[in-house]
């Protein structure tokens, strides 16, 4: 088991435990990992810190998935007011098995009980495997009634620690707010020129403190669903016709035909370069059939479904955009929420395709088809970078609407 003890209240840095070997995962006897194992030495505080397995669901060493789900319910009403973003237990597990973006979670836990409601706090790492393989994505989250305890500090020290190890240069973190401030004092201000986060929060004071830079702000929008489908289809319609017959849209669900991966992985790739990315320090991700395939075994593991719309060129036989959204796999769960939301993924057009309206294209055909597949999904979510304007006002078209922010920070090491 990695453990990492919580510092003094002095800021004594975490150390951390861990075997170069299996890096990426924590190897550990079960049994010493369950609700019964033994305690280990706390800190000041009487919190420790332990790695997050990537058990199964209803195994008994996956209390500390179930305790990071809990976490994030409060952390997230505390900061937007709904659970809608808050990660659920199928994520959770799967993101620790993804490939291409080497992840570590670990929770801080206030007793020895090792239950789910111990969780206190969580923290994750993530290393990107291919592209930006210099970067290291790191998160730490506090419960708001342990907050200003070292929590957050240890949490923090000990995924810079193992992205140091990891040989990273470059960090990369972000923060939710929810609305977004108005100009002025209060405020802190994108180098983009667009989208501003308050300045005060304890989010943007604990980054500043850590040498962290704001370099770019998202609008994060909701859109209730179903569109109305007058609405919809005249929207459809209009992109059809600025589209013309140059090119056709194509639907699918849950995979990607074996003739058009190619094509999916090579708009993927261009959304690593054409999307908005102000300053940050980020270069090309580089996406292949082999990562298509398994980005989508990653969506079913979290218990969700796809639908993707592309818009092909006729000449060429070539896809020139598309927009993909993910959705519960069940319509309800077994308390009969239906309420859970979508979460709009990439939507591109390759830029030597722009002026035609396939970004409106894409993204009705696939509204048309959410709609079809999963009728009591009421919303979807979005984030797009605030100098976006010509998505922004696709989105506003369809009836997005203003629900927050997120900033992007970068950091050195």
């Amino acid at each position: 088991m990695t453990t990492l003890p919580v510092p003094s209240s002095a800021g004594t840095t975490a150390a951390v435990t861990n075997d170069p070997a299996t890096n990426d995962q924590a190897t550990t006897d079960p049994a010493a990992t369950g609700p019964g194992a033994p305690a280990i030495a706390d800190g000041p505080s009487g919190v420790e810190i332990v790695e997050v397995l990537a058990a199964e669901l209803d195994s008994p060493d996956a209390w500390a998935i179930h305790g990071t789900v809990l976490l994030e319910r409060a952390t997230h009403l505390d900061t937007v007011g709904d659970t809608d973003l808050a990660l659920d237990a199928g994520t959770t597990r799967a993101t620790l098995l993804d490939p291409y973006r080497r992840m570590r979670r670990f929770v801080a836990v206030r007793d020895a009980s090792r239950s789910p409601e111990s969780v206190v706090g969580r923290a994750m790492v993530a290393l990107p495997q291919v592209g930006n393989a210099h970067v290291a994505q790191v998160y730490v989250g506090v419960h708001p009634e342990w907050r200003g305890r070292g929590i957050g500090s240890a949490l923090w020290d000990a995924v810079v620690a193992l992205a140091r190890e990891a040989g990273r240069t470059v960090l990369h973190a972000d923060a939710e707010f929810s609305p977004e401030p108005p100009p002025g004092p209060g405020a802190l201000e994108a180098p983009t020129g667009s989208g501003r986060i308050p300045a005060d929060h304890p989010s943007t004071r604990f980054l500043l403190a850590r040498g962290m830079r704001l370099e770019q702000v998202a609008r994060h929008s909701v859109l209730d669903l179903p569109v109305p489908p007058e609405h919809l289809r005249s929207l459809h319609d209009d992109a059809a016709a600025a589209a013309g017959d140059a090119y056709r849209v194509h639907v699918w669900h849950d995979e990607v035909p074996d003739r058009w991966v190619d094509d999916v992985a090579r708009l993927e790739t261009r959304m690593s370069t054409d999307a908005p990315s102000g300053d940050l320090d980020v270069t090309e991700d580089p996406w292949d059939a082999a990562r298509v395939r398994s980005a989508e075994e990653q969506i079913h593991e979290r218990g969700q479904r796809y639908v993707l719309a592309a818009a092909e060129h006729v000449a060429t036989g070539t896809l020139a955009g598309f927009s993909m959204v993910t959705y519960p796999e069940a319509d309800a769960d077994a308390e009969g929420d239906d309420s859970r939301p979508a979460f709009q993924e990439d939507t591109l057009v390759l830029r030597e395709h722009r002026g035609h309206r396939l970004g409106m294209l894409v993204k009705t055909s696939m509204l048309a088809e959410l709609d079809r597949r999963s009728p009591r999904t009421r919303r979807l979510h979005t984030w797009n970078a605030e100098e976006n304007a010509p998505m922004l006002a696709i989105n506003v078209a369809l009836g997005f609407r203003p629900a927050g922010v997120d900033a992007e920070w970068e950091g050195r090491l």
